[in-house]
């Protein structure tokens, strides 16, 4: 278990951290009981390594999985990374029981509100075990950090760790980076009063909080200024950085005193064209194009899909919109495939079970319903591949994405990136990459599956050169800030506002 204790400032030497709930790497036990590591990969990887061997930087996450608490215990690790051992009760209470079950809803609107939200006693109790699990992760940057060491914390796992961070260490320069959207103010206001301000006191505890869109950035504002207008005021001032002020009142004067502020930024994560070129075209992947074209047959136009399981994907309106595609446009029977690949996830918890059972009912359904003996209408995968995701990349005439609400979505940025011929995009206004796509891809209420099968059969019949034009374009604008540069600008950001 972490330690408890309060640390002593600049006690650790490292100059810049990250903490998130995964980290870059992890451990299986083997048979003979020796240990194996595995890398990970994403954007903080590529922009931790993009400020050099030398920068003094520290990764601070969860162990995880038995073989990463078994690491920690034999002392096994890998250099710049720090695996906290958080009891594994503790941990499931924090993460499943509250970031995913609770924040996650909220700020993707989620809830089914005749039945849930229901905060009793089981959910303060689960909030006690959030708490201790940030705490853990404020005490080990404490500890960590060297005197005015830059702090990047990662999402809403931990959400209360700038607060806590500053309380021990106001050295520090803290950021906090959401990947998730933010929920609008009547929305956020579901959560218990003192949670919601023990989350925003959280989070304001750093010097620089920021986010995927101005979208999402408003939307955190919106919520500073409904809680508490006496403590924190939002402030544009014409040519400065959006910030909140965080204002005491003088209780003998009434007058009201700035104490500190923090700044709000936007950072829409790209995609990594270099890396994406370079490994969709290794051998695996021809290999799995291969078999993708056998599947869909010859001549047939593909429509696909690449998401996991997750309630906000939409997969299940996503599949009966094609199924109204066919309805209305019988001409495309025979013709046109939908290939959707739905990687399971989160299946520790019922609901997500649940969902990801009622995709392939769909899936099946409609195959049942239309399917030939030489054209199965869906092709539905749900094991994890990312060479055959990159292949079915390549493939694509259209590439839906339809989000209920998404922070960004990068596999709308990946697409078209990767296209060999050019496809068309079918996006939905609620996924945070809109903001940047949304002129060049067709446009959907993810809501509306009639509307969606209309979009589809407009992204079908785009003339070549038109989807042509448009793929060039999403390229262009999906690539804008790829991921080191997208974590540099962050860690640049809050040095600059320091200095």
């Amino acid at each position: 278990m972490a330690s408890t204790s309060s640390p002593s400032p600049a006690s650790g030497a490292a100059q810049v951290l990250v903490a998130s709930n995964r980290g870059p790497v992890s451990y299986e036990v083997g048979d003979d009981g020796s240990l194996r590591a595995k890398r990970g990969g994403g954007g903080l990887v590529s922009g931790l390594s993009a400020i050099g061997p030398d920068a003094g930087a520290l990764w601070v996450c969860s162990a995880l999985s038995d073989g990463d608490r078994e690491a920690v215990r034999r002392g096994v690790g890998e250099d710049g990374v720090r695996m906290l051992d958080i009891p594994a009760d503790v941990h499931a209470d924090a993460y499943n029981g509250i970031a995913n079950s609770v924040l996650w809803f909220v700020h993707h609107m989620l809830y089914q509100t005749p039945l849930e939200p229901v905060f009793d006693a089981e959910f303060r109790r689960q909030w006690a075990s959030y708490e201790t699990y940030n705490r853990a992760f404020a005490e080990a940057l404490a500890q960590e950090a060297a005197e005015g060491a830059a702090v990047l914390v990662q999402d809403y796992h931990l959400c209360l760790v700038p607060g806590m961070l500053r309380e021990l260490r106001p050295d520090l320069r803290i950021g906090h980076f959401s990947h998730t959207p933010w929920a609008p103010p009547e929305y956020f206001a579901m959560l218990p009063d003192d949670i919601q301000v023990r989350l925003m006191e959280g989070l304001l505890g750093a010097d620089r909080v920021a986010f995927l869109t101005w979208r999402w950035a408003t939307a955190f504002e919106n919520c500073v200024q409904g809680l508490d207008p006496y403590r924190w005021l939002p402030l544009w001032p014409s040519g400065a950085p959006r910030a909140v002020e965080h204002v005491r009142k003088d209780p003998g004067t009434g007058r009201e005193r700035i104490t500190r502020k923090t700044l709000i930024g936007v950072h829409s994560l790209g995609a990594d064209a270099e890396f994406l070129h370079a490994r969709s075209h290794e051998p695996d992947v021809e290999e799995r194009m291969a078999a993708l074209r056998e599947e869909i047959g010859a001549g047939r136009k593909a429509i696909v899909r690449v998401d996991r399981t997750e309630l906000s994907k939409n997969i299940v309106r996503g599949l009966l919109a094609y199924r109204q595609l066919l309805d209305d446009h019988p001409e495309l029977l025979e013709q046109v495939v939908h290939v959707a690949f739905a990687y399971p996830s989160r299946q520790d918890l019922a609901v997500y079970r649940d969902y990801t059972a009622e995709v392939q009912r769909v899936a099946d359904e409609i195959n049942s319903q239309y399917g030939t003996p030489g054209w199965t209408p869906v092709v539905l995968h749900v094991k994890d591949d990312f060479a055959r995701s990159l292949a079915a990349y390549r493939l694509a005439d259209v590439a839906l994405v339809n989000p209920i609400r998404d922070g960004m979505n990068l596999v709308a940025k990946e697409v078209p990136v990767v296209s060999d011929e050019g496809c068309a995009l079918v996006l939905s206004r609620e996924a945070g990459a809109f903001q940047e796509l949304g002129k060049d891809a067709i446009a959907v209420n993810p809501y509306d599956v009639i509307g969606t099968a209309t979009a589809l059969h407009e992204a079908l019949t785009m003339p070549t050169e038109e989807r042509a034009e448009r793929t060039k374009r999403l390229a262009a604008a999906a690539t804008a800030l790829p991921p080191a540069q997208w974590f540099l600008e962050q860690l640049n950001a809050l040095r600059d506002q320091a200095s």
